[in-house]
Protein backbone atom coordinates (compact mmCIF):
# COMPACT_ATOMS: atom_id res chain seq x y z
CA UNK A 1 0.00 0.00 0.00
CA UNK A 2 1.53 3.32 -0.77
CA UNK A 3 1.70 6.66 1.18
CA UNK A 4 -1.44 8.83 0.12
CA UNK A 5 -0.75 11.85 2.16
CA UNK A 6 0.44 15.39 0.66
CA UNK A 7 4.22 16.46 0.77
CA UNK A 8 4.95 18.88 3.35
CA UNK A 9 4.41 21.78 -0.01
CA UNK A 10 0.58 20.66 0.34
CA UNK A 11 1.43 19.02 -3.44
CA UNK A 12 -0.31 15.71 -3.47
CA UNK A 13 2.66 14.98 -5.92
CA UNK A 14 2.10 16.98 -8.90
CA UNK A 15 4.84 18.06 -10.83
CA UNK A 16 5.02 21.42 -12.70
CA UNK A 17 2.44 23.13 -11.44
CA UNK A 18 0.47 25.19 -13.67
CA UNK A 19 2.40 23.85 -16.55
CA UNK A 20 0.06 23.55 -19.53
CA UNK A 21 -0.61 19.87 -20.23
CA UNK A 22 -1.86 20.78 -23.81
CA UNK A 23 -0.09 23.25 -25.08
CA UNK A 24 -2.25 24.91 -28.34
CA UNK A 25 -1.92 23.32 -31.25
CA UNK A 26 -0.74 25.98 -34.43
CA UNK A 27 -3.37 26.47 -36.91
CA UNK A 28 -2.12 25.34 -40.41
CA UNK A 29 -1.63 29.02 -42.13
CA UNK A 30 -4.47 28.43 -44.69
CA UNK A 31 -6.99 27.74 -41.30
CA UNK A 32 -5.65 30.58 -39.71
CA UNK A 33 -6.15 32.76 -43.52
CA UNK A 34 -10.34 32.24 -43.24
CA UNK A 35 -9.94 33.40 -39.79
CA UNK A 36 -10.48 30.46 -38.06
CA UNK A 37 -9.25 29.93 -34.39
CA UNK A 38 -9.93 27.35 -31.65
CA UNK A 39 -12.38 29.70 -30.49
CA UNK A 40 -14.27 29.45 -33.28
CA UNK A 41 -16.66 26.34 -33.98
CA UNK A 42 -15.15 25.47 -36.77
CA UNK A 43 -11.84 25.90 -35.30
CA UNK A 44 -12.81 23.85 -32.73
CA UNK A 45 -13.56 21.68 -35.17
CA UNK A 46 -10.31 21.39 -36.67
CA UNK A 47 -8.65 21.29 -33.83
CA UNK A 48 -10.39 18.57 -32.47
CA UNK A 49 -9.49 16.89 -35.84
CA UNK A 50 -5.88 18.04 -35.98
CA UNK A 51 -5.58 16.06 -32.50
CA UNK A 52 -6.99 12.76 -33.59
CA UNK A 53 -3.91 9.74 -33.62
CA UNK A 54 -4.66 7.62 -36.06
CA UNK A 55 -2.60 4.98 -34.69
CA UNK A 56 -4.91 4.73 -31.53
CA UNK A 57 -7.97 2.80 -32.14
CA UNK A 58 -10.23 4.76 -29.71
CA UNK A 59 -9.59 7.67 -31.98
CA UNK A 60 -10.06 5.73 -35.48
CA UNK A 61 -13.25 4.59 -33.89
CA UNK A 62 -14.48 9.08 -33.17
CA UNK A 63 -12.93 9.89 -36.25
CA UNK A 64 -15.76 6.92 -37.99
CA UNK A 65 -18.45 8.20 -35.72
CA UNK A 66 -17.79 11.79 -36.60
CA UNK A 67 -17.48 11.17 -40.23
CA UNK A 68 -21.26 9.16 -39.39
CA UNK A 69 -22.60 12.18 -37.91
CA UNK A 70 -21.80 14.49 -41.05
CA UNK A 71 -22.09 12.07 -43.74
CA UNK A 72 -25.78 10.22 -43.23
CA UNK A 73 -27.75 13.60 -43.20
CA UNK A 74 -26.13 14.04 -46.72
CA UNK A 75 -27.28 11.15 -47.81
CA UNK A 76 -31.02 11.16 -46.26
CA UNK A 77 -31.24 14.47 -47.85
CA UNK A 78 -29.97 12.97 -51.23
CA UNK A 79 -32.60 9.99 -50.74
CA UNK A 80 -35.20 12.07 -49.64
CA UNK A 81 -34.75 14.27 -53.05
CA UNK A 82 -34.53 11.10 -55.52
CA UNK A 83 -37.39 9.57 -54.20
Amino acid sequence: MTDRRPDPSGDPGHSQVGADIWPPLEMPDDVRRMGLTRNTVEGAWVEFAANLNPRKPSHQLVAWIVLAIFVVPVLLSILDLLG
